[in-house]
């Protein structure tokens, strides 16, 4: 097993990264405090791993709340269906949530949580790829809006996050591909290393191998841990975790939640990214092809966004996104492979070009 901590004092936290996770009682129960414990997870989990999590929680385990499965599911609707069954339960402050299944799950409960009686605690239990080396860590919950993806929810720290690899064995390929996004984008904003490792060793990591991908949630883990550490809210740092997010998340909203996968609409938001970045002389146009080359060859990834989203359907959802400052859509691009940065002062004919460009990106 492998252990990365994530150092905010008093509220820090380890994650746990190994095989058989789930069946290790020694390692969950003592972060489930003295109250109750609720799990919430979604019909499609609960099938798989719920009856083994009531084995592992013995007699600590109280009630499950099971959710529709899907980002068309992520809205208050699903927060207020947990409120519910918790006040209908008489459940008080000493009670612990456990997210069981992908980010949808993780976000929706740590947004519970965070706001059920003013704070309860949480765990997360990772089931995707996509949560384990991204949003199951660093204390993002919400939910989304129909005019925004994400844009409510707090940022809430679980008590522990525990990332079991053998659990991946059950995600059908199309989660792979979309979680193995975010695990590219760590190489992309920080550590050129990692992604020339992630490019020699993709045949491995696409395939789950046992010898290759615990190393690489670990290595994404320990980067967002240090830079949640030093940005917890996003102020400034955390917000380069955002590469791509600006355009996929748009992509998302505008084609319908659930339509694509949050890592699939990364994917191409990342490569959007990259031809921006050349537009505006940051990015070499052979590093943009090379990183094109990467997502769509090596991991067979999404790289071309949807065709039928109007230029100002974009600049309207991206208007919205959370980077935005007085009025100017602020983008994470790149520099180089491994360097990152935030840039506000995007002319509107460089954004149009990138956005009409289609299937011609980077080319």
């Amino acid at each position: 097993m492998l252990t990365v901590n994530v150092d905010l004092g008093e509220r820090s936290y380890p994650i746990f990264i190994g095989d058989n996770l789930l069946s290790n009682a020694e390692l969950l129960l003592p972060y489930l405090g003295k109250g109750r414990v609720v799990v919430v997870t979604n019909d499609v989990v609960a099938p798989l791993y719920l009856e083994l999590l009531k084995q592992t929680l013995g007699s600590r385990f109280t009630d499950a709340v099971v959710l529709p499965d899907g980002e068309a599911h992520k809205d208050l609707d699903a927060i207020n269906v947990i409120y519910d069954r918790l006040l209908r339960g008489k459940y008080d402050r000493q009670t612990t949530l456990i997210a069981l299944g992908g980010g949808v799950v993780g976000d929706i409960t740590g947004f519970a949580a965070a706001t059920y009686q003013r704070g309860i605690p949480f765990v997360q239990i990772p089931t995707t790829l996509l949560a384990q080396v991204d949003s199951s860590v660093g204390g993002k919950t919400g939910v989304n809006h129909a005019l925004g993806k994400n844009m409510i929810g707090a940022f809430y720290q679980p008590q522990c996050v525990l990332a079991d690899t053998s659990v991946l064995a059950s995600l059908p390929e199309r989660e792979v591909k979309a979680g193995l996004a975010e695990v590219l984008k760590y190489g992309l904003i920080v550590d050129a290393e990692f992604f020339a490792w992630l490019e020699a060793n993709s045949a491995s990591i696409a395939a789950l191998d046992a010898s290759t991908l615990p190393e690489a949630i670990r290595i994404c883990c320990e980067t967002k841990a240090t830079i949640v550490a030093e940005d917890e809210r996003e102020s400034g740092k955390r917000a380069l975790l955002n590469l791509g997010h600006t355009f996929g998340h748009a992509i998302e909203t505008a084609a319908g939640y659930g339509v694509w996968l949050h890592g699939e609409t990364v994917a191409m938001g990342m490569v959007m990214a990259a031809d921006l970045s050349c537009r505006i002389g940051w990015l070499t146009s052979d590093s943009a092809r090379h990183l094109r080359k990467v997502l769509e060859e090596n991991y067979r990834m999404p790289v071309v966004p949807p065709a039928d989203i109007t230029v100002e359907r974009y600049l309207d959802l991206m208007a919205s996104d959370k980077k935005a400052e007085q009025g100017k859509i602020r983008f994470v691009l790149l520099k180089a492979i491994g360097e990152a940065a935030i840039e506000g002062e995007i002319s509107r004919d460089d954004l149009v070009a990138t956005l009409t460009a289609g299937n011609q990106l980077c080319a």
